[in-house]
């Protein structure tokens, strides 16, 4: 037996081992496994929380240096009711849920237009819903319930199509259509103007936020705004939701919310595009491809992907906005955060945490409650509290859509026929047409020049008559020679351009950062005129100080011409040749 243990290999010897262990430990050790693997997979966190105490993890922010935001706001920070039918330009219906803070501890409490004074200063808060959710969603109605228990008054903006509400036009939503939004944050502005304006977007929605934020500016009337888990980078999000198996879960279980939605509305969708291909979709790029493409006229789905992704527009984003993401988001990746074009932008806070999934952040063991929701409260308060809060600039900024070119954009330099300049805005254009007023274009008689003066147009006032317009100016009539001709020429010259220095004397005492660049301007588009007007007045001079020699030539010439036109002989009788 000792030398048969012996000769047994390494193999068997562990083999026989092994054989030993009572195979309720192995059992034991393959649940150990399956859990680990489960948690992992599911990307959970429970073991986490319990090291730390259930405190839950410590959120990351990035900010400007000098962000007033963050020194004077964000560090301070620690079911509805009601509906409008609001009719967009294009026929659309979008139906915005109300919540006011006098009502929400009532029930069934109708809403009636109107039932907000409009010289009320309640601050005003619309939020956004996510992909396919509105109202109706949990976490809707526990940002809704908590901002209005604070005093506030909540209107949910759902998207088109959802809220129960029919598609009235052949437009629908998409992650980067802002024009809804534009015009119910101009109608809020409109019919409450007291009222300071917030917003708060939530998933697509708060890419939808942050794209219109960017788009507008200064001339956006929001004071102050919150995105909650924004994928920011479409592109980096879909390949994402592509790569692992979980990831791929949820692409298709959220291609199954979007065909619902498309169901819905099926008579409108199939008559645009492809019911067949639609219906067969398995992923949101499938859907993409093969609805919002169609229907919003993308080229291809990248190209959809990367011009509605919200990232591109942080840089100009000129108001107040907090934005909370979780690292372990199980959709909107941490690869497509705009780390530093959010630290690039003072007006901008980012919070990071390194737990809370999908527009989740629960709290407790019971989930009762979401994190983000008293983060969304807690900033807000603040930042009415404080004078951060952005305010419109005294212009009031036009309506505009997005096939609008930047060379569209206000101010513009006109120089008119007599020789004056005038800056044009679009404000101007929209006020001589009561009937579209959101018109951009203009007709000029000799063209726009555009210029850029930080995005505020000034009117151009000229004090010149414009009755001295010396566009027809016809040359003296005098004696060959005579000495008053050259001054008469030079007063002409003068009168004729005495509106253009005076227009830029104006323009130097109210605009003196670009007086430069104007003057090029004013220089390059007169001089064909000066030249035309002196060719026109010095033409009859230049003619009669030719030489002798030339003149004597050309009327032997005509003399010539002259006698052979009398009998066409051609014949000289006796003139010499």
């Amino acid at each position: 037996m000792g030398n048969a243990a012996a000769g047994d290999s390494a193999a068997e010897l562990l083999l026989r081992a092994a054989a030993l262990v009572p195979p309720a430990h192995y059992a034991l050790a393959a649940l150990l496994l399956a859990c680990a693997f489960l948690y992992r997979f599911l990307e959970l966190h429970l073991i986490g929380d319990l090291l730390r105490g259930l405190r839950g993890g410590r959120v990351a922010l990035t900010f400007h240096p000098a962000s007033h935001v963050y020194h004077r706001v964000a560090s301070k920070c620690r079911s509805l009711h009601g509906r409008q039918l609001y009719t967009v330009r294009d026929g659309g219906t979008i139906a915005l849920d109300w919540l006011l803070a006098s009502d929400c501890e009532e029930e069934d409490v109708g809403f009636c237009d109107g039932v907000i004074s409009r010289d009320d200063s309640t601050p005003l808060v619309v939020v956004i819903p996510g992909l396919t959710s509105d109202s109706t969603a949990a976490y809707v109605k526990h940002l809704v319930f908590s901002m209005a228990s604070k005093g506030w008054n909540v209107v949910v903006g759902n998207h088109r199509g959802l809220g129960g509400i029919s598609i009235t036009s052949d437009c629908f939503y998409n992650a980067g259509w802002t024009e809804d939004f534009r015009e119910i944050v101009n109608y809020l502005h409109q019919k409450y103007p007291q009222a300071p304006l917030f917003a708060v977007g939530t998933s697509i929605g708060a890419n939808i936020l942050v794209k219109y934020l960017g788009e507008e500016g200064e001339g956006t009337p929001v004071a102050g705004a919150v995105s909650i888990c924004s994928p920011w980078d479409l592109l980096v999000t879909n390949r994402f939701i592509q790569r692992k198996l979980v990831q791929r879960c949820y692409d298709k279980a959220l291609a199954i919310g979007l065909k619902g939605y498309a169901k819905l509305h099926q008579p409108v969708l199939a008559r645009l595009a492809n019911w067949e291909d639609i219906r067969k979709s398995r992923s949101i790029r499938e859907f993409d491809r093969h609805a919002t493409c169609v229907v919003a006229k993308y080229e291809t789905v990248d190209t959809f992907y990367r011009r509605c992704s919200s990232a591109n527009y942080i840089s100009n984003v000129s108001v107040p906005l907090l934005c909370i993401s979780a690292l372990d988001d199980p959709l909107c990746t941490r690869e497509a955060i705009p780390w530093d074009e959010c630290r690039a932008n003072k007006n901008i806070v980012l919070a990071t945490a390194p737990n809370g999934g999908h527009l989740a952040f629960f709290q407790g063991l019971t989930a009762g409650k979401l994190w983000w929701v008293g983060a969304v409260s807690e900033f807000l308060l603040a930042l009415h509290d404080s004078p951060c809060m952005h305010r419109q600039k005294a212009q009031e900024h036009s309506l505009h859509t997005s096939l609008e070119s930047s060379i569209d954009k206000s101010p513009y330099v006109n120089f008119m026929e007599d020789g004056m300049v005038t800056a044009v805005t679009n404000d101007d254009a929209n006020n001589s047409d009561s009937d579209n007023p959101i018109s951009n274009e203009m007709e000029l008689r000799n063209g726009m020049v555009g210029v850029q003066q930080d995005g505020i147009a000034t009117e151009i006032q000229n004090e010149c008559d414009g009755n001295r317009s010396q566009e027809n100016v016809t040359p003296a009539q005098g004696p060959v020679g005579s000495q008053e001709q050259p001054k008469q020429n030079i007063d002409k010259i003068q009168d004729a351009i005495a509106p253009v220095k005076i227009s830029i004397n104006q323009l130097i005492r109210s605009q003196g950062r670009s007086v430069w660049l104007l003057t090029y301007i004013a220089f390059v588009t007169s001089w064909p005129f000066l030249g035309a007007l002196g060719f026109i007045l010095f033409r009859k001079k230049f003619r009669n100080s030719l030489p002798a020699k030339r003149g004597s030539v050309r009327d032997l010439a005509n003399v010539k011409l002259l006698w052979r036109g009398r009998d066409g002989s051609g014949s000289t009788h006796g003139y010499p040749h």
